[in-house]
C-alpha cells in the first residue's frame, strides 16, 4: 500500500471512529408502541439481530403487528442512521447461473407490464445505474425509460445510455416534479427500504398518468422461510429493510389509492437464494473481520489470513446450498416458500380521495 493510500484508509478509519464514539444509539428514532400501518398497539418482537453483512455495531429490532401482520423495524433507523448503515454497502457478486436467472426474472416482470400496455415512457425507482432499464428495453424497445435514485449512480445510467432522464432524490421529493409523467413504473425492492411505504405509492399514483401501470416486487413476510431461518433469512436484511408488508395490506392500500390490481404472482417472482444466503450469512458470521474502517484496530495480516482461508473453505457450502436453492424452488414455492410478490396494478382515471 501506497503512503497516499495509507494515509487515506487511516483518515476514514479515524471518521468512522469519531462516528461512533457518539454511540450508535442516536442512530435510532424513539420506538414505537403502534403499528405504523393500522394503528394497532398488539405488537411482538420477531426478530432481534445485528449487522451481519458489514458488521457495522449496532443491534436491531423488527417486531410484527398482531392485527395486520405488518413488520418493522423498531426502534426505525433515522435518516442519518440509514446514511451511515448504507454508507459503503455493496452488492454480492452473482454466479452465472443465478446472474441468468435474474435476468430472466426481471424480463418476465415487463413481458406481465407489455400483456396490458405497452409504454411510452417508464420510470424505474432506486434505478441505481440503471441496469434494469438496459434490460427492459429488450422486451420494449420503443419505450423511452427514465431512473430516479439517490446516488450518483443514476448519472452513470444516462452517461451509459441507458436511459434518458435520471432523477437523483427520492420519490417522495420529486413526485411534484414528475407529475403525470409516465404511463408505467417499476419498483423492485425500494418499499421496504423506505421510512413510509405509503407515502412512496402516494407518490408513485401522483407520477403515474391515469391508466398507467404500476408494478411492484418486494419481501414476502409471509413466506415460510422466515421462520425457517430466522435471523439468517436474507430477506430481514436489517438494518436496510424498514418495513416487510404482507401482500394483503399492500393491496388494499393500492385500491384505498384508487389503483385496481391487475396482477399477482408469487412463484414467478421467487429469488431463489434463501438457502445459499442463509449459509453465507452465517459463515460470515463466524469469521474475522475484514479490516474495515469502523473496526477500533487494523486487522493483523494473521487475521486477514485466516480469514481469506475461511473463505475459501466456505465457498463448497454456498456452492452446495445454491444448487439446494434451484433444485428446490420449483416445489417449495408452491408450499409457501416464495420470498418475493410481485404485483402489477393500474391507476384508475376517475380520482379516489385518499
Amino acid at each position: 500500500m501506497t503512503t497516499d493510500a495509507a494515509r487515506q484508509v487511516a483518515a476514514r478509519r479515524h471518521a468512522y471512529l469519531a462516528e461512533l464514539a457518539q454511540g450508535t444509539e442516536r442512530f435510532h428514532e424513539p420506538r414505537r408502541t403502534d403499528c405504523p400501518w393500522c394503528g394497532s398497539e398488539r405488537l411482538r418482537t420477531r426478530l432481534r439481530t445485528t449487522d451481519l453483512i458489514q458488521r457495522k455495531p449496532g443491534s436491531f429490532r423488527l417486531d410484527r403487528c398482531g392485527d395486520c401482520g405488518h413488520c418493522f423495524q423498531n426502534p426505525r433507523l433515522t435518516a442519518e442512521g440509514r446514511d451511515f448503515y448504507r454508507r459503503d454497502l455493496r452488492g454480492g457478486q452473482l454466479s452465472g447461473a443465478a446472474a441468468r436467472a435474474g435476468t430472466k426474472r426481471r424480463l418476465a416482470a415487463v413481458r406481465a407490464v407489455r400483456a396490458f400496455d405497452e409504454p411510452e415512457c417508464w420510470l424505474d425507482v432506486d434505478t441505481g445505474a440503471a441496469h434494469f432499464p438496459a434490460l427492459a428495453r429488450q422486451v420494449l424497445p420503443y419505450t423511452s425509460f427514465d431512473g430516479t435514485d439517490r446516488g450518483r449512480g443514476v448519472a452513470e445510467g444516462v452517461r451509459r445510455g441507458r436511459i434518458e432522464e435520471g432523477h437523483r432524490g427520492t420519490l417522495t421529493g420529486l413526485a411534484g416534479v414528475l407529475a403525470g409523467r409516465y404511463d408505467a413504473m417499476s419498483m423492485f425492492h425500494s418499499l421496504q427500504r423506505g421510512p413510509d411505504p405509503r407515502a412512496e405509492l402516494a407518490a408513485a399514483r401522483t407520477v403515474l398518468r391515469p391508466g398507467g401501470h404500476l408494478l411492484i416486487e418486494a419481501a414476502d413476510p409471509e413466506c415460510r422461510y422466515a421462520g425457517l431461518l430466522g435471523r439468517w433469512w436474507v430477506s430481514y436484511h436489517q438494518p436496510q429493510h424498514l418495513h416487510l408488508m404482507p401482500l394483503a395490506n399492500l393491496r388494499a392500500e393500492l385500491e384505498r389509492l384508487g389503483f385496481t390490481v391487475v396482477r399477482v404472482e408469487r412463484r414467478a417472482a421467487h429469488v431463489p437464494v434463501d438457502l445459499a444466503a442463509a449459509v453465507a450469512l452465517f459463515l460470515n458470521s463466524r469469521i474475522p473481520e475484514p479490516d474495515v474502517p469502523w473496526r477500533a484496530r487494523p486487522a493483523s495480516r494473521l487475521q486477514l489470513r485466516v480469514r481469506q482461508a475461511a473463505r475459501w473453505a466456505s465457498f463448497p457450502p454456498v456452492a452446495l446450498a445454491r444448487v439446494l436453492d434451484a433444485l428446490l424452488s420449483p416445489l417449495l414455492t408452491r408450499a409457501g416458500f416464495a420470498n418475493t410478490y410481485r404485483i402489477i396494478a393500474r391507476r384508475q382515471p376517475r380520482n379516489v380521495r385518499a
